[in-house]
This record gives C-alpha cells, sequence and structure tokens, in this order.
C-alpha cells in the first residue's frame, strides 16, 4: 500500500497570515506616529514601541492548548482565571466582557484584558512576546460587549470598535468596546458616546493616545 500523502497547510498559512494583511493599512506611517507621540512625552522612541521607557510586564507566558477541551487549536477559548495580560499584567478573566485572545499556530494562546491591549500588542508583538512576530499568530478574537456568554467571541478583524464612549473597562479610560455588528455598535455609541471604527481605522496613532489615557504603563 502507498504511503499516505502529507497534509496540505494552505489553511494554516492563511490563518498565520491573516493578521499581516489585516494590519497592512493601520500599520502605515507607525514609525511617524510613534515617533511624534514619543516625542511630546519627551522620551526617544525605541523599538517602534507604543509606549515609553521599558515597563513591560514580562510575568505573562502564554497558555498552552489543551488537546482535551474538543476544540480546534485556533478556537477561541475561555479565559483562564490565572492568566495574564501581556501588555498590562491584568487577570482577563476578572471582566470577562472585555477580554480579548491571540491564539499562536501550535495552539498557545495570549489573554488580553482590553480590546486595547489587544491592539497595541499586535502593533509590537515582538516587544510583549520576544522571539514572536505577527506572522506566527493565527488568529485573534475579542469578546462581543452586548453579550456576557462565554462563547460571544468575535473575529477581530471583523469586530466593530467604539471609540471615545464613556464605559469604563478594567484600566478605567482609554477602552474600545467590541461588537459584532455595526448596528449594535452604533445603537451603544448613541446610548453611552463615541465613534465607530473598523479594525483597520484603530491606527497607531489612536492607540498611542489611548494607551496614555487608560494608564497601560505597568509595572510588576
Amino acid at each position: 500500500m502507498a504511503a499516505p500523502a502529507p497534509p496540505s497547510k494552505p489553511t494554516t498559512l492563511r490563518r498565520r497570515a491573516w493578521m499581516a494583511l489585516a494590519l497592512a493599512g493601520a500599520a502605515t506611517g507607525v514609525a511617524g506616529a510613534v515617533g511624534a507621540w514619543a516625542a511630546r512625552q519627551g522620551a526617544t522612541p525605541k523599538n517602534n514601541a507604543l509606549l515609553p521607557g521599558d515597563d513591560v510586564c514580562l510575568v505573562a507566558p502564554p497558555t498552552p492548548y489543551d488537546p482535551a477541551s474538543g476544540r480546534p487549536p485556533t478556537a477561541a477559548r475561555t479565559v483562564p482565571a490565572e492568566a495574564r495580560c501581556p501588555v498590562c499584567g491584568m487577570f482577563p478573566a476578572r471582566a470577562p466582557e472585555w477580554a480579548a485572545q491571540v491564539i499562536f499556530a501550535q495552539g498557545e494562546a495570549h489573554f488580553f484584558d482590553s480590546p486595547l491591549s489587544l491592539f497595541m500588542y499586535l502593533h509590537d508583538v515582538a516587544r510583549y512576546s520576544p522571539g514572536r512576530s505577527m506572522q506566527d499568530i493565527a488568529a485573534a478574537y475579542v469578546h462581543d460587549s452586548a453579550r456576557r456568554d462565554d462563547a460571544a467571541w468575535i473575529d477581530a478583524r471583523s469586530a466593530f470598535y467604539v471609540h471615545g464612549s464613556n464605559a469604563k473597562g478594567p484600566m478605567r479610560a482609554g477602552n474600545l468596546p467590541a461588537f459584532a455588528t455595526q448596528d449594535a455598535a452604533q445603537a451603544f455609541a448613541q446610548r453611552r458616546g463615541g465613534q465607530v471604527r473598523t479594525f483597520t481605522q484603530v491606527d497607531a496613532a489612536l492607540i498611542a493616545t489611548l494607551a496614555g489615557q487608560g494608564g497601560h504603563p505597568h509595572g510588576h
């Protein structure tokens, strides 16, 4: 009997490339925008970081994939109680309606306290996960702010975000609540203020501004 042919990998490759393609527009001008922000803060840009200085959480290892879960390796999963955000060090499970996550190609995951922390991570993966790059990311998800159940995960690329509302998330300010539909996001903005933005409209300049508002420079 002939040996079976090795499995093809187009799906995996597409998953690993999705984030790089999705961020291509948003990343334009990152260095200039961040450099200007850093200059206003009296800091020198370093490695295109979105935060000044070296105040980075170094105690948040990725959570390994559990085959016993029965879920595909790149599917969204429940936030573990012990997981810490690699950007700010908070525990995302304490405010699951604000949580976000990235899944790496081998199934490991990082969990974030808010969509803002996710965006900060995506714009500088190597800063928060030394040795990794955007190409290592297979999927990213945000929690639908309109729902409380654990299954309310949305592909981060297709979600709609509200900037400038009076909603107070884990960092109290500088938040980007996420919604599955534009109508839901617009309804929230009408009640709580703010403007609806797509994934690619959350650019480097906005991230830098919100990071300062939310107090994301964080030490442990």
